[in-house]
């Protein structure tokens, strides 16, 4: 596997599990904050209802068949409430008083008058002059449900004659948390999503750049003519710029190394031509004998002006990497000018060239690197013509 391609995956896996905990720690986070915002408005209520009856109390108007009526009246109301996701029809309050012993004298749900409620830590708490609160699961068949009480006492003139507690089912704290759960998950698919995307962009934006230095090497390793490809402004494309360096550092001395090699044993035979027809006209002669000797020294001449003309041509072919002037050639008219270039030479050797290549067959490439490829196959042929 590609070191990328790992870190990418490392990417991914980081971006799962991050997002993962923090949808998972936000999640936790949430029901103790839902709750205390229950808790908040039942503190209110609490003490606001535990004033009234005070009030009530201290001017003798206080009834519990008259608050128990009421009760029986506002858990008889229906109405529409949407709150958010949650539609609200009824009211779901409990409202018990106990006397100052922990003694229920009033339940608005009617089942607990008379019961000692004394050892509940709401009552409990309030008595002693503490804040009471308490949280208890009183219908089993739901029994990750809780009602959460919370009392406030009740002063009639100073003296603490009892404890009114406001209790609320916690199951519609639990479908916001639920529908925000869902919202939250949503929300994190979709960020860890973009998260995703970007990395991958991100991968491919780099990698990309890496992908063709790493076939622009291997091509060059093979010994292929390749252009250095465009990398950027970067690192990536630095590395580019100095193997392309290196490459043509590396090319430049094998070339001179063959070009040298090349032109040695090529100059070799013309050169002891002319050597040792130099040294026959420093003896005496017939004038056909030396005006032939002459020739031949000036045959050596042109064909070492040819080798080197030959050996410029070839190195400019060398040095070029890529087309410059791609065009449709036509292969007839290409051949016929070769030919003519070579007249000189195949007059020479008493040598015929015949051209034929149907009118009309063309190829699409550069005239100068064709014609010479053409122009080398001829003089080889030329040159080594019986």
């Amino acid at each position: 596997m590609k070191i990328r391609t790992r870190l990418f995956l490392v990417f991914v896996l980081l971006v799962v599990l991050g997002f993962t905990a923090l949808v998972r720690w936000i999640a936790d986070d949430l029901r103790p904050r839902y709750l205390e915002s229950l808790e908040e408005g039942l503190v209110d209520t609490a003490n606001i209802l535990a004033e009234v009856v005070a009030t009530d109390m201290a001017a003798g108007r206080f009834d519990p068949q008259t608050l128990q009526q009421t009760f029986a009246g506002i858990y008889q109301r229906r109405f529409h409430a949407r709150i958010y996701a949650l539609d609200k029809f009824d009211v779901e309050v409990r409202v018990y008083l106990t006397d100052a012993q922990g003694v229920v004298i009033f339940d608005s749900t009617g089942r607990d008058v008379g019961a000692d409620y004394s050892r509940w830590n709401d009552v409990a708490r309030t008595l002693q002059g503490e804040y009471g609160a308490r949280s208890t699961q009183e219908d089993p068949s739901q029994p990750s449900v809780s009602v959460l009480y919370i009392a406030a006492p009740i002063y009639v003139g100073g003296e603490l004659q009892g404890v009114l507690s406001v209790g609320k089912p916690a199951y519609n704290a639990e479908r916001f948390l639920a529908v925000v759960k869902q919202n939250l998950i949503s929300a994190a698919l979709v960020a860890g999503l973009g998260v995703l995307v970007l990395g991958l962009g991100l991968y491919v934006w780099i990698s990309w750049p890496l992908e063709r230095l790493s076939h622009y090497a291997r091509a060059v390793q093979a010994g292929e003519r390749v252009k250095l490809p465009h990398l950027g402004r970067n690192e990536i494309g630095a590395a580019g710029a100095a193997i392309e360096a290196m490459r043509q550092a590396l090319a430049g001395k094998d070339y001179a190394q063959r070009y040298v090699q090349t032109l040695t044993h090529e100059l070799k035979s013309p050169l002891a031509a002319i050597r040792g027809a130099a040294e026959l006209l420093n003896e005496d002669m017939p004038l056909q004998q030396r005006q032939r000797f002459m020739a031949n020294i000036r045959h050596e001449t042109q064909r070492i002006q040819e080798l080197v003309d030959r050996m410029l041509e070839l190195a400019a072919v060398e040095k070029r990497q890529t087309l410059e002037q791609v065009e449709q050639i036509d292969l007839a008219e290409l051949a016929q000018d070769a030919i003519r270039s070579l007249e000189t030479q195949l007059q020479r050797h008493d040598i015929t060239a015949y051209n034929s290549i149907a009118t009309g067959l063309t190829v699409r490439g550069e005239r100068f690197l064709l014609r010479q490829a053409l122009l080398n196959l001829l003089q080889n042929a030329v040159a080594f013509s019986p």
